[in-house]
């Protein structure tokens, strides 16, 4: 008799006792082995050169500066509220005492009419043992009540200045507060910028960072080229004109005008500062004395010498008189870019002194390092 069974079908087990279709199982396999090929075939993103980390982190540099002047902007409006707000506070605190002591005045008052249980003349006279004694307290009682008024009027006063005090001390908070939420804002802004540079960085090999340090030194010395050729014109221009370079003194000075003998002591006194800052740190938001942020280090220079500059570089640049580039003196203030977010102190020959950026220290350089914008005179 012919067998009726099926052909059996080839099945695996599972651990958990499922039994599978060896015929599946090979196809699952083929797609798992499909998919890895096409995601090792996807295009990877280029890796970007040198030249692009280069241009990216200065880039970033750029904008962390322009956060840190806004840094720098916010926290002196918030030190100016803090004082601000201070001084009504304390005003405040002595108004108060001033109306406690006017306060304990008419309770004084009050109780002196209470003890005289608001008795009329006639009957203080018809009681009086004697008729000038009765006189004498009713001439002291009209000057108590002159006073009281004057204590009543005077409290009113005092009380309304109080209130207007403590509108003033509240509208203060508040500008202290919004202040401080500008300057958490450009703090955050500081650190996001200098945290992605410092991740660019972070990512070359040792070849990469050689060829960074090289781009960088192609530059500098792209700048003292030109630095040198300024000079070597400012030196020509004395020799025609018979006057003083402005690239060589302290005191000189150059085709644009005179300076004055108190401003080139005072300059000198800032350039003595600020070769004594050389080698410190930049630290953005610093002003001193162990590390500086650009601004910060020509307001502590110039305050050495007895000029008090505003913190800001876009403040700074509205100080003092206009001059050109071929005119600069010693001590002259050259800004750059044309967001004006970064300022260094000219020493002549084209050179200045300035805190560049985080990671580096107070230098001198080539004003041709970076895109002037404009210098500024103090007088």
């Amino acid at each position: 008799m012919a067998s009726h069974r099926k052909p059996r079908t080839s099945v695996l087990t599972s651990p958990g006792g499922r039994r599978t279709a060896a015929g599946l199982t090979s196809a699952a396999l083929a797609s798992v082995t499909l998919l890895s090929q096409s995601a090792d075939a996807a295009p990877r993103a280029p890796r970007p050169t040198i030249e692009e980390v280069k241009q990216k982190v200065d880039g970033l540099y750029r904008q962390a500066e322009v956060a840190t002047q806004k840094y720098n902007a916010a926290k002196e409006r918030a030190d100016h509220q803090r004082t601000t707000v201070d001084g009504l506070l304390d005003a405040a605190a002595e108004r108060a005492q001033k109306m406690n002591d006017t306060r304990r005045e008419l309770g004084t008052f009050a109780s002196a009419q209470y003890r005289t249980g608001g008795m009329n003349p006639t009957a203080q006279l018809m009681l009086a043992k004697d008729p000038q004694q009765f006189f004498d307290r009713s001439h002291l009682m009209e000057r108590l009540t002159s006073r009281q008024q004057q204590a009543v009027s005077d409290y009113e006063e005092q009380a309304a200045a109080a209130a207007r005090q403590r509108a003033e001390a509240g509208r203060s908070l508040e500008r202290l507060q919004s202040s401080q939420a500008s300057l958490k804002a450009s703090k955050q802004s500081v650190q996001q910028k200098l945290a992605e540079a410092r991740q660019l960085l972070s990512r070359l090999t040792v070849q990469e960072k050689a060829r960074l340090a090289e781009l960088e030194r192609q530059k500098e010395a792209a700048a003292k080229r030109k630095a040198d050729e300024e000079a070597r014109r400012q030196q020509e221009r004395q020799q025609d004109g018979g006057g003083t370079a402005g690239g060589d003194t302290g005191g000189s000075t150059g085709g644009g005008g005179t300076t004055g003998g108190t401003q080139s002591t005072k300059a000198e006194k800032a350039l003595a500062f600020a070769r004594a800052q050389i080698g410190k740190p930049y630290v953005w938001g610093a002003t001193g004395p162990s590390s500086y942020d650009c601004s910060g280090l020509t307001q502590a220079a110039w305050k050495a010498a007895g000029v008090d500059l505003p913190r800001t570089t876009w403040d700074q640049v509205k100080v003092g008189q206009r001059v050109a580039t071929s005119d600069l003196h010693p001590g002259d203030l050259v800004f750059f870019f044309d967001d004006i977010s970064h300022v260094g102190m000219y020493i002549g020959g084209g050179k200045m002194i300035h805190a560049p950026h985080p990671g580096a220290n107070v230098r001198e350089e080539s004003i041709y390092y970076m895109p002037i914008y404009g210098s500024v005179r103090l007088g």
